[in-house]
C-alpha cells in the first residue's frame, strides 16, 4: 500500500484519517475524493493543503467513470471508504439519499477496485449495524446484523456487499465497525458537537427521551489508529470492531460535557425520542486488540477533549451553524423543544 484513495476524506472521520496517514507515513500519497455535500469541508484539511503528497478530487462515489479515472490517474492501490450519509435523524427524514450513497456508492467502489485489481479495499462501517444490544452482552464481529434505522440498514448492506465481493471475486477487503466517534471537525448535527456548540452559546441541549441510552464515545484519533492497524495487520476478509469496550449513558456524557465547558445543567431539555432509537450499543473489541491496538483515551477524556476543541475553534463551526444547518435544526428540534421539559 502506497497510493491511497480516501473517499469522504473531507468529512469528519475521513479528514482525521488523512491527517493521520500523512503525519505518520512519509512515503504515502493520499488522494481525497469527496462530493463536498453539507458535511464535507475542505477547512478540515487546511493543515495538509500544501503537502505535495496530498491531492483533492471533487466527485461522487456513485460515478463509476470518475472513480475509475481517479484510480488510474493517481495509480491508486488502496481505497479506504469513509464516504457515507451518516446521521440517523437525517436517514429517517430522507432515506433515499442513504440508499444511493451507502449501498450503490459502495458497490461502485467495490466494482472499480475489482476491475482495477487493487491491493486493498477497506470499508468503514458502524456499530449500529448490530442494532439494539441487550444489557450484559457486547457485539462480536460474527453476530448477525440487525439494523433498525435506514442509516444502519444502508451501512449493513454495504458491509454485506463488501464481504460478497471477497467471497465471490476474491477481492482483498477488510471492514471496521466503529463506535460513536467524537473529536475535531465533526459536523454539529451529531450529538456531542451539537451539545458543545449549543452549550457554548447557552442554548438548550435537546436530549432524546430519558437520556439513558448507552453509547461508547471514542476519540476519533483512536479510531484512525485502529483503521491503520487493520490495514497493515488485519486479516483479509475479516471484520473488526473498534471502540473503547465501555459505554455510558447519554446523560452522563452531557454532564461531563457541561462540566468541561463550565455550563449549568438546566440547559438540558428532554425532548420526544426519535423513532426506533436503539437503547444500547456495546462492542467487544478483543479482535482488534489482538493486532496490538489499544485506545489511548477514555470516554470521559474523549468528551472533554472534544468539548474543549469546539470551545477553542469557533472559527470552524460558527459559519456552519449559520447556513443549511439552521433549516435542519428547526425541522428536527423546533417542535420538540417547544414542548420540552427541563432536566
Amino acid at each position: 500500500m502506497k497510493n491511497f484513495l480516501i473517499t469522504g476524506g473531507a468529512g469528519f472521520i475521513g479528514s482525521n484519517f488523512v491527517l493521520h496517514l500523512l503525519g505518520h507515513y512519509t512515503d504515502y500519497q493520499v488522494v481525497v475524493y469527496d462530493k463536498l455535500t453539507y458535511a464535507g469541508n475542505l477547512d478540515n484539511l487546511l493543515e495538509v493543503s500544501d503537502d505535495p503528497r496530498y491531492y483533492f478530487v471533487k466527485g461522487d462515489i456513485c460515478d463509476p467513470g470518475l472513480v475509475t479515472e481517479t484510480v488510474r490517474k493517481y495509480e491508486i492501490d488502496t481505497i479506504v471508504n469513509f464516504a457515507a450519509e451518516t446521521h440517523v435523524d437525517r436517514s429517517i427524514m430522507d432515506p433515499d439519499a442513504f440508499v444511493k450513497t451507502n449501498v450503490n456508492g459502495t458497490y461502485v467502489l467495490l466494482e472499480v477496485a475489482r476491475e482495477q485489481n487493487l491491493e486493498r479495499y477497506h470499508q468503514v462501517s458502524t456499530d449500529e449495524v448490530y442494532g439494539d444490544v441487550p444489557e450484559g452482552y457486547s457485539s462480536i464481529e460474527s453476530d448477525p446484523v440487525a439494523p433498525r434505522s435506514p442509516y444502519a440498514a444502508s451501512k449493513a448492506s454495504g458491509d454485506l456487499m463488501t464481504l460478497a465481493f471477497f467471497t465471490t471475486y476474491d477481492l482483498p477487503v477488510t471492514i471496521t465497525r466503529g463506535a460513536n466517534n467524537i473529536g475535531p471537525y465533526q459536523y454539529p448535527e451529531k450529538v456531542v458537537p451539537l451539545f458543545a456548540t449549543n452549550a457554548i452559546d447557552n442554548l438548550p441541549l435537546p436530549i432524546y427521551g430519558d437520556g439513558r441510552q448507552m453509547r461508547d464515545y471514542q476519540y476519533v484519533g483512536d479510531h484512525c489508529r485502529a483503521v491503520d492497524k487493520v490495514l497493515h495487520f488485519g486479516e483479509i476478509g475479516q471484520v473488526y470492531n473498534i471502540g473503547t469496550g465501555h459505554e455510558m449513558e447519554n446523560l452522563t456524557m452531557v454532564e461531563i460535557l457541561l462540566d468541561a465547558l463550565d455550563r449549568p445543567g438546566d440547559l438540558i431539555r428532554h425532548v420526544t425520542d426519535r423513532p426506533g432509537h436503539d437503547r444500547r450499543y456495546s462492542l467487544n473489541v478483543d479482535k482488534v486488540r489482538q493486532l496490538g491496538w489499544e485506545p489511548e483515551f477514555t470516554l470521559a477524556e474523549a468528551i472533554t477533549m472534544t468539548a474543549h476543541w469546539y470551545r477553542d475553534n469557533e472559527w470552524w463551526w460558527r459559519k456552519i451553524k449559520m447556513g443549511e444547518f439552521q433549516t435542519y435544526y428547526e425541522a428536527q428540534y423546533g417542535e420538540r423543544l417547544g414542548s420540552a421539559g427541563v432536566s
